[in-house]
Order: structure tokens, then C-alpha cells, then sequence
């Protein structure tokens, strides 16, 4: 889900609250705007999927936090994410020693996703395809 996914979900919520909350609101021009939300939201997919340029200007890349546990401070940054944000969410993916992680990823949905293991196996390179600032490492 993209930011503008997640920011027309928002949209429909809350026209779909308004019409039904409140009774000087009109179903149609409830309906009118859902629809018209629902075709814009159907449209910026289709131009994103098909455009490379759009897809590029428009939509977020995933973003690496941390490389074989050593944290990239200049992509927290460039990200907002705090140190605290990444170690909470460590935490939550039962991390216990940066030792055991092989990568977090800032995801274009804003999610974190944690790749550890303590096997000592090693990271697939495809697994990072697509993120961006692995020439940085």
C-alpha cells in the first residue's frame, strides 16, 4: 500500500463517516465523492504502473536502516526515523544483539521489516533488490 493508497482509505473513511453521521448530508453527494476518490485512486495506480518517470516522482523506495548490524545513521536521517524507533522495533522482531540482524528496511508503506538470524546465514542479495543507499555500505 502507497502513501496515496493509504491517504484515499482515509478519504473514503471519512466522507463515509459524514454522510452517516451527520443528516444534512446527502447520500448522493456522498456517493459522488466516493466515486470521484475511487476513479482518482484507480487512475494514479494505472499512471504510477505505467510510467516509469511517475512511479519514480510519485511513490517512496525502500530505505536500509541497518547492514550486518552496524546502524546507517545518514538514512535514518534522510528517512525522520529515530534510534529509538528502529531499536523499538528490533525489539518487537526479538532481537537481542545487533550481531543478529542482517538488515532492517524502512518499506515504501512506512513499515520496518527486520532481517535477522542467528544461524549465521547470509543475506540473499535479491532480498535487498529495489532499496535504496546499499552503495553506501
Amino acid at each position: 500500500m502507497s502513501s496515496f493508497d493509504f491517504a484515499s482509505t482515509i478519504a473514503i473513511g471519512s466522507i463515509l463517516a459524514a454522510v452517516v453521521m451527520n443528516i444534512e448530508q446527502s447520500i448522493l453527494k456522498g456517493g459522488i465523492a466516493l466515486a470521484g476518490i475511487v476513479l482518482f485512486q484507480t487512475f494514479f495506480s494505472l499512471a504510477v504502473r505505467k510510467s516509469n518517470f511517475l512511479s519514480w516522482f510519485l511513490t517512496n523506495k525502500p530505505m536500509l536502516l541497518m547492514k550486518d548490524g552496524i546502524i546507517l545513521y545518514d538514512n535514518l536521517a534522510k528517512c525522520n526515523v529515530g534510534e529509538a524507533d528502529l531499536i523499538a522495533k528490533l525489539r518487537e522482531a526479538n532481537v537481542i544483539h545487533f550481531n543478529e540482524v542482517l538488515a532492517v528496511v524502512l518499506e515504501s508503506t512506512g513499515d520496518m521489516s527486520v532481517l535477522h538470524n542467528a544461524e549465521g546465514k547470509e543475506l540473499m542479495d535479491k532480498m535487498l533488490q529495489g532499496v535504496r543507499k546499499i552503495e553506501e555500505i
